[in-house]
């Protein structure tokens, strides 16, 4: 079993640190995660031959509904970040087909206003519930084994924040 998760490759992703005027930052309740009160930032995946920017963007307005014009992409991460599932999770998402999930981060400024948010822009929703939180907070606030890869996302942006 383990040298069949050893051959599964990583899920490409995009990953959002939404930041408000006042340096908060945007977190969502997954509607999936019964186990816990986790919270994180907007993320998914990259379609095949979708540019990494634009699906940064797209995935910002399925989850939060943000639209472009209320958002400024400052910057992008130097390198991909990558993490692995837990061991009960492999072969349970995204088709069984990755082990985890290798994300390439972007910091943009939310230029909207708070009335701009919809959880329900996409049909099904990933969130259920959202709120502005202090950056520091982020690595408390996120599932276990994302805990290295949102640190080492808070260290990349933190002086544009």
């Amino acid at each position: 079993m383990k040298d069949a998760q050893d051959k599964l490759g990583y899920r490409p992703c995009v990953g959002v640190m939404l930041v408000n005027a006042q340096g908060r930052v945007f977190v969502g309740r997954r509607i999936d995660n019964k186990e816990g009160d986790w919270w994180q930032m907007p993320q998914g995946g990259v379609d095949e031959g979708e540019d990494l920017e634009e699906a940064a963007l797209r995935e910002l307005g399925e989850e939060t509904g943000a639209r472009p014009e209320h958002v400024t992409l400052l910057k992008r991460m130097d390198e991909a970040m990558r993490y692995d599932l837990p061991e009960e999770l492999i072969g349970k998402l995204w088709g069984g087909k990755y082990r985890g999930q290798e994300q390439v981060w972007y910091l943009a400024r939310f230029t909207g206003s708070d009335d701009d948010i919809d959880l329900e822009a996409h049909d099904p929703p990933e969130f259920c519930d959202w709120k502005w939180v202090d950056p520091e907070q982020l690595p408390e606030l996120i599932v276990p084994f994302k805990k290295r890869v949102y640190r080492t996302v808070l260290e990349a942006f933190r002086e544009l924040v």
